[in-house]
Formats: structure tokens, sequence, C-alpha cells
């Protein structure tokens, strides 16, 4: 039986799962959700209600890095998992800890009104961009010469970052950082993953 993806197309987190499962070249019957009307059957399967959820038989993977390390765990052609897994998982916890903190801040000012955009963008350079730049000078990706799964997960969501304000991003002086976005922006497996679906209802 072909998994079952619960999406939501715009979703960091889902969006990180998709491009694994799409570079193991898993199919999935591919189910966009509505964040304001969620699909019974995905809360059945998945009762806190957010994205991605993997349904493969009875198998149910909620965790975005689940479904990434259980796709990778099947096909890995071009070796993603091949890392030193403590560098590994200190860019995972610092983007999806603190970083994802500061980007929720910076895209949604109207919910945080007491903090100053402009002290948000420091400590989001400070933590995340300049430890990045300081990587990717030296090498193409995070971890390497080589794409990994690393890279993957944390691309979403600095794409969101710089979307916020992309002209005041394009102005910081991070041009390694810039140049790994963009080619993550113009890949096809970004592009593969971007497909419009129709909402799902049960």
């Amino acid at each position: 039986m072909m998994p079952t993806l619960y999406s939501y197309r715009r979703c960091p987190y889902a969006m990180r799962a998709r491009m694994a499962l799409r570079y193991a070249g898993i199919e999935v019957e591919h189910r966009e959700i509505s964040l304001r009307e969620k699909p019974q059957s995905m809360l059945l399967a998945s009762p806190k209600g957010t994205v991605p959820v993997l349904c493969v038989g009875e198998l149910v993977l909620d965790q975005s890095l689940d479904i990434m390390h259980w796709a990778l765990g099947i096909s890995d052609p071009e070796g993603w998992k091949q890392v030193d897994e403590n560098v590994a998982h200190a860019w995972i916890e610092k983007n999806d800890g603190p970083f994802k903190v500061l980007l929720d801040q910076y895209k949604y000012p109207n919910r945080f009104p007491h903090l100053k955009q402009e002290e948000i963008l420091m400590a989001a350079v400070e933590l995340m961009l300049q430890p990045m730049e300081d990587a990717l000078l030296s090498s193409q990706y995070l971890l390497g010469n080589r794409l990994s799964w690393v890279d993957v997960a944390i691309f979403p969501f600095l794409r969101q970052f710089s979307m916020v304000n992309l002209q005041q991003f394009d102005g910081l002086p991070f041009p390694a950082t810039q140049k790994w976005l963009e080619r993550h922006l113009q890949s096809e497996l970004f592009h593969s993953v971007m497909k419009k679906y129709s909402t799902w209802v049960d």
C-alpha cells in the first residue's frame, strides 16, 4: 500500500519531509490539508494535528525529522546521511530550537509588539547566519562539499526567514549563505516538491 502523507505546501517542516521522500524515490499519496479544517483522518492518525504526518500501514510518523530518517533508511543514493552525527545534531538543535523562535518573532511582529525587529535580526545573525556563513566559506554545504540531510532540513527555515524582508536579507554581508540558499531555491528537488494540490477532504 502506498504511504499517505498529510502535508501543507508552505510549512517548512512538511517541506523538508517532502524533499527527503522525493530524494529517496518514495511515492506517496499526497493529502494537502487546510490548517483551519484539518481532516479527521489525519487527526485520528496523529491527534497533535500538525504536519507532516506520514502513514505507512500501521506505522505513523508525525515528526519531520523522523520522516526524513525513515526515508533515508530506505534509500540514500547520494549519501546524505554520511555526516558527523554530533555536528549534525548541533545544527538541527539550533535551527529547530532558538532559531525557529526568532523566525516566528521576525515573521509575525504583530504577535510580539514588545520586540524590536532589528534586535531579532541581530540575534538571528549571531545565532545562525554568521555561523552558517563561517561554515560555508570553506565548503559548499554546511557539513562539507556534499549535500547532506542537514542542509535540506535547515533550508526551508532559512528560506522563510529570508522572505520576511528579502531586500534586507540580500543586503546582509553573507554572500556564501545567500549563494547556498539560492542553490537550494533553484534545485530540481525543491521545485519538484512545491507542486500545488487541491485541499484534501475526507
